[in-house]
C-alpha cells in the first residue's frame, strides 16, 4: 500500500471513526483503525463490537485530488497513536507506505514516522444489513430528538435495557422514550411518506451521543436502516453501525397520568434560573431536594435548605394557574436536566397529588413530554 493524502481530510475521517474505539477492549486488533485502499479512495473502519464506524475518502472530490493511490492495500494501525500523530503533522500532504510485516512509514514535510501495523485479515467483517427497512430523518431533527431524551437513560448496568433509548415507528410517527425509573422523557416526530414500522428498538445512550457528534449541523438527511439486531446510520460518506440492546423495554404508558388536579404555566428561563439557585444549596446536602409550593398571592415559592449553609427561598410569578394548591418536593438536578432541553419560552407543569408524577410539557411543542417522580419529605 502506498498513497499520498490530504491531511485535513484524513484527520476528519479519523476523528469520525475513532469514536468507535474502546479503551477497554481485550481484543488487540480492535484497538486499531483499519485502512483499505483501492483506486476509488480510502476506507477507514473502527469497531468496539457494539458500534462500528466506517468513513470513505474518495480519490477525487469536485475536481480536487484528495488521494493519490500508487499501490492499493490494507493495514490496521494503532488508533491511540495514529489519531494524535496525524493531527500534529506539519505538512498539508501526507505520504503513507506499508511494507513487509505491515510496517508503516508516514512522512509529512521533514517529519518521518514508523508504525507497527497489524494484519487487516484479523479485523472483524462489518455486518451485512438488508436495507428494505430504511427511513430518512433530517439530521438536525435527529440530533434534537437524541438531546431531548438521552439524559433520562439509566446509568446503572444492572438493567442494561434502560441504558438505552427506545425507538418506535408506527403510522409515520417516530417516537423516542428514555427512563431510569425516576424520570421519563419522550419525543416524537412525524415522518413523511414511509410505510416502515418497527417497535422495541433500543439503542444505547452512549452510542446515540457519539452518533450525535458525527451528524453535521447543516440539515443533512440521515438514512437509518433497521435490521434484526443492528441499526445502520448513513451520514454523507460515513456508515455508523450500532448493536440493538437485548431485552424488552418496560411499558411506560401506565405511569403517565391522564388527568391533573393542578396546572401551572411558567416562564421556562425564570423557572430554570430559580431552580438553579436552589440547586446550589440542595447539592451540598447531597439530596438535590428542592421544594415548590403554590401561594395565596397567585405565585409559587421555590426553596431549598442546607443544615450547614442556610436557606434559599424565592417567589416566581405564574402565567396561569388552575386547580388545587400544592406543595411538592423533587430532585432539582432532574428538573434542571429537563429545563435545559426545553426550547419553548413557556411550559406547563401538571400534578395530580404530592406523590404522583410531575408532568412537564413545553407550551409550543406538543411532541415532547417529561415526567419526574417527586420525593416524600417529612415536612
Amino acid at each position: 500500500m502506498k498513497i499520498s493524502i490530504l491531511k485535513n481530510v484524513l484527520n476528519e475521517s479519523i476523528q469520525h471513526v475513532s469514536k468507535a474505539i474502546s479503551s477497554r477492549t481485550t481484543i488487540p486488533i480492535l484497538s486499531g483503525i483499519k485502512l483499505d485502499v483501492n483506486h476509488q479512495g480510502v476506507t477507514l473502519t473502527a469497531s468496539d463490537t457494539d458500534i462500528s464506524i466506517q468513513s470513505f475518502i474518495p480519490a477525487e472530490d469536485e475536481k480536487q485530488t484528495i488521494v493519490q493511490v500508487d499501490q492499493p492495500g490494507s493495514v490496521v494501525l494503532p488508533a491511540k497513536f495514529f489519531v494524535e500523530i496525524i493531527k500534529k503533522l506539519p505538512s498539508q500532504e501526507i505520504q503513507m507506505e506499508v511494507k513487509e510485516n505491515f510496517h508503516t512509514f508516514i512522512s509529512a514535510g521533514a517529519t518521518e514516522i514508523q508504525m507497527v501495523g497489524l494484519d487487516p485479515e484479523e479485523f472483524p467483517v462489518l455486518p451485512s444489513i438488508d436495507d428494505s427497512q430504511t427511513i430518512s430523518v433530517p439530521g438536525d431533527l435527529l440530533k434534537n430528538m437524541i438531546k431531548q431524551t438521552v439524559f433520562s437513560i439509566s446509568t446503572h448496568e444492572t438493567t442494561p435495557i434502560l441504558t438505552g433509548v427506545l425507538w418506535n415507528l408506527a403510522d409515520n410517527e417516530l417516537k423516542f422514550t428514555a427512563t431510569d425509573r425516576h424520570r421519563l422523557a419522550t419525543r416524537s416526530a412525524a415522518l413523511e411518506g414511509t410505510d416502515v414500522k418497527f417497535s422495541n428498538i433500543v439503542i444505547a445512550g452512549k452510542t446515540l451521543n457519539e452518533l450525535s457528534k458525527i451528524i453535521p449541523d447543516q440539515n443533512t438527511l440521515v438514512d437509518i436502516v433497521v435490521a434484526d439486531n443492528q441499526v445502520l446510520f448513513k451520514i454523507d460518506r460515513v456508515l455508523f453501525y450500532s448493536r440493538i440492546l437485548d431485552g424488552i423495554y418496560p411499558d411506560t404508558s401506565r405511569i403517565i397520568p391522564t388527568s391533573h388536579k393542578t396546572e401551572l404555566i411558567l416562564d421556562t428561563k425564570k423557572l430554570s434560573e430559580s431552580i438553579d439557585r436552589a440547586y446550589l444549596l440542595s447539592k451540598e446536602e447531597k439530596t438535590n431536594i428542592v421544594r415548590m409550593q403554590t401561594m395565596e398571592s397567585g405565585g409559587i415559592e421555590i426553596s431549598s435548605s442546607s443544615s450547614e449553609l442556610g436557606k434559599v427561598r424565592e417567589e416566581l410569578e405564574l402565567i396561569d394557574f388552575k386547580g388545587e394548591s400544592l406543595r411538592i418536593s423533587f430532585n432539582s438536578k432532574y428538573m434542571l436536566d429537563v429545563l435545559k432541553v426545553i426550547e419553548s419560552e413557556q411550559l406547563m407543569i401538571a400534578f395530580t397529588g404530592v406523590m404522583s408524577p410531575i408532568i412537564l410539557k413545553p407550551l409550543d411543542d406538543s411532541r415532547s413530554m417529561y415526567i419526574i417522580l417527586p420525593y416524600r419529605t417529612t415536612n
